[in-house]
């Protein structure tokens, strides 16, 4: 008996070590969100300010990149440390997760963690272990409290309360890992209710890009935008008031930004500066030093995985996952340093493969790049295909929206196609800007010859990691890509089938997207 007690205190005592040294982490993802659209980065017309206590709490990272910039490819990589073209199926949108890859999420539920989530987890797509049985593989879901929106198309999710359920239901001094995934401010929104809820005015934004119209509908839009980014904040806030009163916010990680660029012509689901460019703040009241930094290194999405396994004091193989391409974050953190902190951190590498489908047999339009403090390379490797889908069938990789209606509606009326040009027509095999004066991404200077050994230099460096990566594009395995089944039944082959006289549906456009002839 006297033995039996001494092994359970001693298993207790060797418990409470494991946990106590082990942080929580939250990660905290909005749906849609462009650098630099949060108040700590200076953008006037949205106000964050949890996003801002992250920062000035932690660290500002003003490089922050999510190698593809579209939703299920973007989560698949901050789960499992690896860009998307290591991730067989998972590169795509609307995918087979494959089995063989082990989430963060999951790997820490097996090693000491309570783990969970509310709202968006990783998605669209089907991710099912090998015998065929679904996986949580953000965590198990909290999303049983609602709340009513302040606007319609807004989610009635409760996020905060959802929190405090998952904390309600932790055992103990057990550690957590949560996912806070915001369905906002992916669209639809409620025309004008930014203005109409949150007395935002057209005259409060200081720039619209220069490849959109500026007009009243198109800054409407983005304060449409600004106002459900707010919306994810605010639950943010309450999330971390809730750790502060219950004593867990000095230990817990806190990770803030966004999938991928805003739901707009050009940015989200493309490869230019505001698609792939997001919002980056960590916090750690008792890992970071020197809270209030600002961080110019390149920092991305396969860091993610890395950095949480790191602080909790595991390796992928311990993880059960697959090696990861990232590196961890505690270098940073553990430095007192701002601006460029790490000097190897001065690029990121994105690409993409099949996004949404509308072109001939679910076709993707694949691209690779490489992203360094003032220059963007990008190859197209089919510059036949439409980088935005066809148009007949709606451009159907860009969301609907009054900006969308409003380039589309210019053309069709010759009043300006300039727009359409730079949103939805087909694009050169090579693009190259110079992001430090032309962060807009409009001027393509791969004719400059005064610029070829830089894009040649750009060029080899990209290649030569891509090669490290075991990208099939580099073998000339790329088609790989376009032969993996989409897993949306409703919309596979929508291409063949629209163009046969099917009723499609495809609820995430317009129904004027559509061009009523096929363009050139």
């Amino acid at each position: 008996m006297k033995k039996a007690i001494l092994t359970t205190l001693a298993f207790a005592a060797v418990s409470i070590s494991l946990h106590a040294d082990r942080p929580n982490l939250l990660f905290a993802i909005a749906d849609d969100v462009s650098f630099p659209h949060m108040g700590a980065y200076g953008t006037p017309w949205v106000k964050t300010p949890a996003f801002d206590r992250v920062a000035k709490e932690g660290i500002l990272f003003t490089r922050g990149y999510t190698p593809n910039a579209k939703c299920a490819p973007s989560r698949a990589i901050v789960l499992t440390g690896r860009n998307s073209w290591e991730l067989e199926e998972a590169a795509n949108h609307f995918p087979v997760f494959p089995p063989k890859f082990v989430s963060y999420p999951e790997a820490l539920s097996q090693n000491g963690y309570f783990v969970g989530k509310t709202g968006k987890g990783w998605g669209p797509g089907v991710a099912n272990d090998a015998k065929g049985k679904r996986r949580n593989i953000t965590g198990t879901p909290f999303d049983k409290h609602k709340a009513k929106p302040p606007a319609q198309k807004i989610s009635a999710n409760d996020y905060a309360k959802n929190f405090q359920a998952f904390l309600d239901t932790k055992p103990g001094d057990q550690p957590f890992c949560f996912w806070y995934g915001a369905t906002e401010p992916h669209r639809a929104y409620e025309f004008q209710a930014g203005a109409k809820y949150g007395g935002k005015k057209t005259s409060d934004i200081d720039k619209v890009p220069s490849f959109w119209p500026d007009n009243e509908d198109v800054r409407h839009d983005m304060l449409d935008y600004a106002f459900e980014i707010e919306h994810f904040d605010d639950h943010l806030g309450r999330m971390l008031d809730e750790l502060e009163k219950r004593n867990l916010l000095d230990n817990t990680l806190i990770i803030v930004t966004a999938d991928n660029g805003m739901p707009f012509p050009r940015v989200k689901g493309q490869k230019y500066e505001m698609s792939n460019h997001l919002p980056f703040a960590a916090m750690w009241p008792k890992g970071i030093k020197n809270p209030g930094r600002v961080v110019d290194d390149f920092v991305n999405f396969i860091d993610i995985a890395p950095t949480f396994l790191d602080v909790a004091g595991l390796n992928t193989k311990k993880a059960g996952m697959q090696p990861v391409s990232g590196k961890s974050l505690t270098d940073i953190f553990n430095s007192p340093k701002s601006g460029r902190v790490i000097s190897s951190r001065d690029h990121v590498l994105i690409g993409k493969e099949r996004h949404d489908i509308g072109r001939p047999h679910d076709w993707g339009y694949p691209v690779r790049g490489i992203i360094t403090e003032t220059h963007l390379y990008i190859e197209n490797f089919e510059p036949t295909r439409w980088p935005a889908g066809n148009p007949e069938t709606g451009y159907l990789n860009t969301d609907g929206s009054p900006t969308k209606t409003s380039i589309l509606n210019m053309r069709r009326s010759g009043q300006d196609t300039r727009y359409w040009q730079l949103n939805f027509g087909k694009r050169p095999p090579i693009e190259f800007y110079d992001i430090s004066k032309d962060p807009d991404c409009v001027y393509n200077l791969v004719e400059n010859r005064e610029l070829y050994d830089k894009q040649k230099e750009l060029k080899e460096r990209l290649y030569s990691r891509l090669k490290n990566q075991k990208d099939p594009r580099m073998f000339g395995k790329g088609h790989i890509f376009d032969d993996y089944i989409y897993s949306g039944d409703s919309t596979r082959g929508f291409y063949e089938r629209f163009t046969s006289g099917e009723k499609m549906k495809a609820g995430w456009v317009n129904p004027t997207d559509f061009e009523t002839e096929p363009l050139d």
